[in-house]
């Protein structure tokens, strides 16, 4: 497994693996406005612009083939972690979160996980920072991992 920065050409398949993941794991969880907010977000040109500004997309591939990414937002905040579900619980997210930790450049990293992904998290070594809370129908929990 590789893990790289993103570049234009991966846009429209990292928003693919969003959107597949999220649809095999949240969207039921969700109400429309939820679902809404993430296809907007996982759009490649949204994806595109917050690579313009002071967000870093990491890409995780098995033999040359994209299976996963992360957004690291100002060096310290994961905006979005998706793997294909094909290639879940096979180490894709602790590569890409291990990876992001060594970008981070606070001494914490947080993360607003959404519920059915917290216990991930946790494997991940973050802890619940507060209580569950909605933001456009996306419903998360915030935690954060200190570093080493």
């Amino acid at each position: 497994m590789h893990v790289r920065p993103a570049e234009q050409k991966d846009l429209d398949t990292l928003s693919q693996i969003c959107l597949e993941s999220f649809d095999s794991a949240l969207a039921d969880t969700l109400p429309a406005a939820g679902r809404d907010t993430f296809k907007a977000i996982a759009a490649p040109a949204a994806i595109a612009a917050r690579l313009t500004e002071d967000n870093q997309v990491l890409v995780a591939e098995i033999a040359g083939k994209p299976v996963g990414m992360l957004e690291l937002k100002a060096g310290r905040h994961i905006a979005m972690l998706f793997v294909t579900p094909a290639q879940q619980h096979q180490g894709v997210g602790k590569a890409l979160i291990n990876a992001a930790f060594e970008l981070a450049t606070e001494q914490s990293v947080t993360v607003s996980a959404s519920l059915p992904s917290v216990g991930a998290y946790q494997k991940y070594g973050f802890e619940l920072t507060g209580e569950v809370a909605e933001s456009g129908g996306l419903i998360y929990q915030p935690m954060e991992a200190t570093l080493p």
